[in-house]
């Protein structure tokens, strides 16, 4: 088969199509891979600084598919079903074999690159918002880098959840644009990086009930300010660094919950509930068109140096997708 290559730690340029053996036959389902998104762990993997776990090949990177079953030893799917899912790696290629907990049939009204835009955002997003963060209705949250796939899928389910929602982005350009995927405010880092401020006017004083962010470190300390009373704060990305000093009396004084939150090192069986979750609550809502896929670009798989320059442009609102 042929796979999206890391032939040596670095630049884009390292990055190749090239020939590479068939998945080995060990259970599960063999998927035929019709398009596959990019994500950040992507591009720090091509860098050498993010490893996938054990038994998962360095050099083909990937954690989101979509496409069609050519093998199945269950009967929770059929060859030719059309199915989306997550890796821990191996996705950028033709081929994958998976554990078929972890993969979800497409719903209908999706094509093979919308809905390869959809897992590690929609997975990821209603993990953080309602199984480790609890939101409930009538609360408010705020969405860091909601320009992200993940931003925007976060703000479209809590948009469901009828909270409001609070959106921050380097661009306001980004940030406005937002509020058409379910964003009340938007905020610009960029202008106002003592973010907390603008929250505390929108809130009125009382704060934010759960923050998501993908930026760590930079934001941490306005993430604080910004929490209102047994505030929840989900870290779901480190963009902006892994390493901080705060003072520990805020969270103690407000009675916060600080959660750190990963998909890509869990067990086949955490994972499997996250995604049995995602295809109770979030696949209906694609189905109805009550949420969608956010795309930017979509590039050929010969063409992936290209898309990862663009990403580490920052210039993408939404998801950019490889296709086969």
């Amino acid at each position: 088969m042929k796979a999206l290559v890391i032939t040596n730690f670095g630049c884009p340029e390292v990055l190749a199509v090239k020939e590479v053996p068939d998945p080995q036959d060990t259970g599960g389902i063999l998927v035929r891979v019709r398009a596959a998104g990019i994500n950040r762990a992507d591009i720090l993997q091509r860098r050498g600084f993010y490893p996938p776990p054990e038994g998962i090949n360095p050099y083909i990177p990937g954690l989101e598919f979509a496409g069609d079953v050519v093998q199945s030893d269950t009967l929770r799917f059929c060859t030719g079903d059309r199915v989306f899912g997550i890796a821990a790696g191996e996705a950028q290629a033709e081929l994958i074999r998976i554990d078929p907990r972890l993969a979800v049939k497409i719903p209908e009204n999706l094509s093979y690159v919308e809905a390869a835009a959809v897992p590690e955002a929609f997975i990821t997003a209603n993990d953080a918002i309602f199984t480790i963060g609890r939101l409930s209705p009538s609360e408010t949250i705020l969405i860091h880098a909601i320009g992200s796939g993940v931003g925007l899928a976060a703000a479209q389910l809590a948009k469901t959840a009828s909270a409001q929602v609070i959106g921050t982005s380097r661009t306001m350009e980004k940030a406005e644009k937002a509020c058409g995927f379910g964003a009340d405010y938007a905020v610009s880092t960029m202008e106002h990086p003592d973010f907390s401020a603008e929250v505390e006017k929108i809130t009125r004083g009382r704060g934010v009930n759960l923050i998501i962010d993908l930026v760590g470190a930079a934001f941490f300390v306005e993430n604080l300010s910004a929490l209102g009373e047994k505030g929840r704060l989900v870290l779901v990305g480190l963009t902006g660094g892994a390493i901080t000093q705060f003072d520990l009396r805020i969270a103690l004084h407000k009675r916060l919950q600080i959660t750190g939150t990963v998909l890509r090192t869990r067990s086949n069986d955490e994972k499997a509930d996250a995604v049995g979750l995602f295809e109770q609550n979030v696949v209906p809502l694609l189905a109805a068109g009550k949420v969608r896929p956010v795309i930017d670009k979509v590039f050929k798989f010969t063409d992936a140096s290209e898309a990862h320059k663009y990403i580490e442009s920052n210039s993408n609102f939404g998801k950019v997708v490889l296709e086969w």
